[in-house]
């Protein structure tokens, strides 16, 4: 079960997803699936549409079934990697003063993606990095499951009643819900189900995120 006030007197969390949620890289993802497309003569559009709804490896099975899953997997790294390296990146409004405004050790990025690649776009766009980023590469199991959250927590030393979960997408709420946290979903024009509340934009949250972080919030914010 869920919980919507995190105990009072107790240190309480904020677990960020990035992409979507601290970082708008809706253009570079689509710019990455295109080339990776090409690359195999594939369908662009119908490719990322694909893309949208898996990970990659279910991508690859649904759209290059007769290519080896490794290599394109492979091929999908590197140009991730590059363009991390030669992509225009924008961090959401909001993002670095929220980042900035929270205690040190009580935030975390909980993220489907890899931890370089995170660390480079955060270093392109001005963004503090926290000492925990929780990427693909230190969970068996990734979102929706509750694990990637579960994890965040325990590495933090936090029960999940005392979590604040941010994100924008279906399976980050899932996951979240999941790991029995309180989600509030940023960044979007209709509300994911399920979420305890939703902004439509990371900057309206900004305030009721600081708020929740330093116990100052009560119940009536973050009830729906």
């Amino acid at each position: 079960m869920t919980s919507e006030s995190a105990h009072p007197g107790r240190t309480r969390y904020v677990l960020f997803d990035v992409d979507g949620t601290l970082i708008d890289a809706v253009d570079n993802q689509r710019r990455v699936w295109r080339a990776w497309a090409e690359r195999y003569g594939l369908d662009p559009d119908e490719v990322y549409r694909v893309a949208l709804r898996t990970r990659p490896t279910e991508t690859f099975a649904q759209v290059a079934a007769c290519h080896d899953p490794g290599e394109c997997l492979a091929t999908l790294h590197a140009l991730e990697d590059e363009d991390v390296r030669s992509g225009l990146y924008t961090a959401f409004d909001g993002a670095v003063e929220v980042l900035r405004g929270l205690p040190p050790g009580s935030w975390a990025l909980v993220t489907s993606n890899y931890e370089h690649r995170v660390r480079g776009r955060f270093l392109r766009t001005g963004l503090p990095v926290p000492d925990l980023i929780m990427d693909a590469a230190a969970v068996e199991e990734g979102k929706p499951s509750p694990v990637p959250y579960l994890r965040a927590a325990a590495r933090l030393g936090a029960e999940p009643g005392d979590c604040l979960v941010i994100e924008d997408a279906p399976s980050g709420v899932q996951s979240g819900l999941r790991a029995g946290m309180t989600v509030w979903g940023v960044n979007g024009a209709a509300a994911v189900e399920g979420v305890h509340r939703h902004f439509e934009s990371l900057r309206e949250a900004v305030p009721h995120i600081l708020a929740f972080a330093s116990g100052s919030s009560g119940h009536s914010v973050l009830a729906a």
